[in-house]
């Protein structure tokens, strides 16, 4: 639960009444729609781009921003945030908001003009979720016999090494270039297809999980890969990049509406590298759309005030830069596998 004593902080009692009701429908909404986060027994896992958090080109988030978004994020375990500014007051902020057990990794501001000075980020709760020791920006190899240099991707991905119950996680999130309004734009479709491949060729180097010799390969992990990939469609050969280097989206997420606000794009995608190990998907999963619950199209009258310093944006457009411009999509994984460990021992036993 927040902290909903930082709401005294809003001094206008309109605004701090409409953000208290707001939580209340949006808190109604999360736990409909989004399973209850347990003890021991799951993890949810989720990556959310939220749009230039945060950069105030139309005015800087306000307390009740923060509040709907720390809402959202605090009903998963481990979240990966992609579009992060420059400045890390907002990380700060949320981080405040969901309580001292809540930690985050963020990387460096990407230099370039393609990259538009971003960072990544992995907001995650101690209570559930250790941080073991891996934090990395990936960073393309030469193929083959190449002479030159590969084109490094806009934004380097980030690769980070996770522990919930007995199961090892290395998640890399990834913000793709999105480039022209195109399903197939060359460039995006590049950067997809050397990022899966490298990731695939190189999985037993990116795991986290335990090595008891020195000579002995590491045990198994699992191998994520989450984050905004600009994917237009399912059936695109963005996608097929994807899968084709040996990455596996669950069939609960193959099902659901598109993460953008009109629910027609596919751009955000959690996907892992072959099988899963310890740890196991519970069939839950989904995207969240919060412009039903909070920011309405109906509750236009009461933010004309708020938007009066950006003149000339719609409300629909300006909405996005308070909560973002890319829905929440999540996955619910099982942490309890007793007896699927306790059936291969049997197994073993009896081929003795």
């Amino acid at each position: 639960m927040l902290d909903y004593a930082f709401l005294q902080q809003i001094t206008d009692t309109a605004i701090r009444s409409r953000t208290t009701v707001g939580l209340t429908r949006l808190r109604a909404a999360l736990s409909a729609e989004i399973p209850a986060r347990t003890a021991t027994d799951t993890l949810l896992l989720a990556t959310w781009n939220i749009r230039e958090f945060d950069a105030g080109r139309h005015g800087w988030r306000d307390g009740e921003a923060y509040y709907y978004i720390a809402e959202i994020i605090g009903r998963f375990d481990l979240i990966a945030i992609q579009e992060v500014r420059q400045g890390l007051y907002a990380l700060q902020r949320v981080r405040s908001l969901l309580g001292a057990w809540w930690d985050y990794l963020v990387t460096d501001v990407t230099l370039g003009t393609a990259g538009n000075a971003e960072r990544m980020a992995y907001l995650y709760d101690r209570r559930k979720v250790a941080f073991t020791g891996l934090a990395a920006e990936l960073v393309l190899p030469r193929e083959g016999k190449a002479q030159a240099e590969p084109v490094q991707m806009a934004r380097s991905p980030y690769i980070a090494g996770f522990r919930a119950g007995w199961a090892d996680l290395t998640l890399a999130t990834v913000h793709i270039y999105y480039g022209e309004a195109a399903a197939a734009e060359p460039r995006r479709l590049e950067e997809i297809t050397a990022f899966a491949r490298t990731l695939a060729r190189h999985a037993g180097a990116f795991s986290g999980a335990p090595q008891e010799c020195p000579d002995v390969a590491p045990g198994p992990g699992n191998l994520i890969m989450l984050g905004d990939f600009n994917i237009f469609n399912r059936r695109d050969v963005t996608m097929e990049a994807i899968t084709r280097a040996g990455f596996v989206v669950p069939p609960e997420l193959q099902s659901v509406p598109g993460t953008n606000v009109a629910r027609d794009k596919h751009y955000d995608q959690i996907a892992w590298y072959r099988q899963l190990s310890q740890i196991s998907p519970t069939g839950r999963a989904g995207v969240f759309d919060f412009f039903a619950h909070v920011y309405r199209l109906e509750d236009e009258v009461q933010y004309a005030a708020v938007r009066a310093p950006s003149p000339g944006r719609s409300y629909r457009d300006w909405r996005t830069y308070r909560m973002s411009d890319h829905l929440p999509m999540w996955i619910e994984l099982s942490l309890e596998n007793g007896d699927a460990i306790l059936a291969a021992m049997r197994a073993s036993v009896s081929r003795e």
